[in-house]
């Protein structure tokens, strides 16, 4: 928008102007003038004059016209109401042409509103330039807030979600853990699988046998693989425990079928048994007859028949089939849980003996 300077700057009007569209002023420069009026310009009046004075031309000779025709009728009429009543219709016409002009008419000047001076619309413009910055800076602040809201609520969602991954779901004391002191008692427990497909002289050597050994199930370490495998459908587990414990859960884990190489869980046990051992490690004490559901949790524990309740140092883990595999069986973890006595209690056993 075009923009023009009052006559109070003087001969040195052209030069400032060149000078302050050029950018060459600088903020002294720009205070020293401040009578430099800064208005905007309007679309020029020289439209609606030369219109009204046409208008005015015309108007002249009409009147004269009918001034002339008014009196030669006077004339011949030689009527005095006559010559009052056709001036007073004249004046009426002529209220009423005034009238449309005063209202349909363009205005001759349209003024501008606001009158700035140069020094203050500079201080406009800077005020707007600091508030633009201030808002700037807010919004760079927000949006820090909101990237360590952000990064805090992403850091606390995945200690949570790795809190639950680490944690232990049956939330129960196991007592068929290595690293309390649980072990095997191999010579109650079935022999390992032996693949004769596989069985290379390599094998037999311990740092090249692929075969897990059946401590492998007390161990919390499960993953597709790890875990003893005995021949055929039908086999047991001897655990030596720590100590005496009144045994009142056992749990079983097996990886889903989702997970297994082989798209199935056909080598997991299906039916079980387990049994208490005595101190002499012959009197078995049955508590209980169970079934494993590979369809569910990989995670299953059983509740014993352990009532009143007996303390036993071992428990036996007897497979009595599993979900189809014709050559072996696997099992990856087994927990015992219950409640461990002092090593000179004596226990309350009950029950037939197997």
């Amino acid at each position: 928008m075009g923009w023009k300077l009052s006559a109070e700057a003087g001969a040195s009007e052209p030069q400032w102007a060149d000078r302050l569209w050029r950018g060459n002023l600088s903020e002294e420069q720009l205070d020293l003038l401040p009578t430099l009026d800064l208005r905007q310009e309007m679309p020029s009046p020289q439209v609606s004059k030369s219109f009204l004075s046409l208008l005015f031309q015309v108007l002249s000779v009409l009147l004269s016209l009918v001034g002339d025709v008014l009196v030669s009728v006077y004339r011949e009429v030689c009527s005095i109401r006559f010559l009052l009543t056709a001036v007073s219709l004249l004046s009426l016409f002529l209220a009423a042409l005034w009238w449309g002009l005063l209202y349909l008419a363009p205005p001759l000047e349209n003024e501008p509103k606001e009158m700035l001076t140069l020094s203050e619309y500079h201080e406009r413009v800077r005020s707007q330039g600091q508030q633009l910055q201030q808002l700037q800076a807010e919004l760079v602040k927000l949006h820090k807030e909101m990237s360590s809201v952000r990064a805090a609520n992403s850091e606390r969602v995945a200690q949570l979600v790795f809190q639950r991954l680490s944690e232990d779901f049956v939330q129960k004391p196991d007592y068929a853990l290595s690293s309390v002191g649980a072990s095997i008692d191999l010579e109650k427990t079935s022999q390992d699988y032996e693949d004769a497909n596989t069985a290379y002289f390599w094998n037999r050597f311990s740092f090249w046998n692929y075969a897990r050994p059946p401590t492998v199930i007390l161990e919390p370490d499960v993953f597709p693989g790890n875990c003893w495998a005995f021949e055929g459908d039908q086999g047991q587990v001897v655990i030596r425990l720590p100590g005496r414990v009144q045994l009142s859960d056992i749990t079983l884990q097996h990886p889903p079928p989702t997970v297994a190489h082989t798209r199935g869980a056909n080598s997991a046990p299906r039916d079980f048994a387990v049994y208490g051992l005595q101190v002499d490690g012959e009197t078995e004490v049955f508590l209980g007859k169970f079934t494993f559901d590979v369809e569910k949790s990989e995670i299953q524990t059983f509740h014993l028949q352990n009532d009143p309740p007996a303390a036993f140092p071992k428990v036996k883990i007897q497979i009595l089939s599993n979900w189809g595999h014709p050559r072996f069986t696997c099992l990856y973890r087994v927990r015992a849980h219950g409640i461990r006595t002092s090593e000179g209690a004596g226990d309350s056993a009950t029950g037939g003996a197997h």
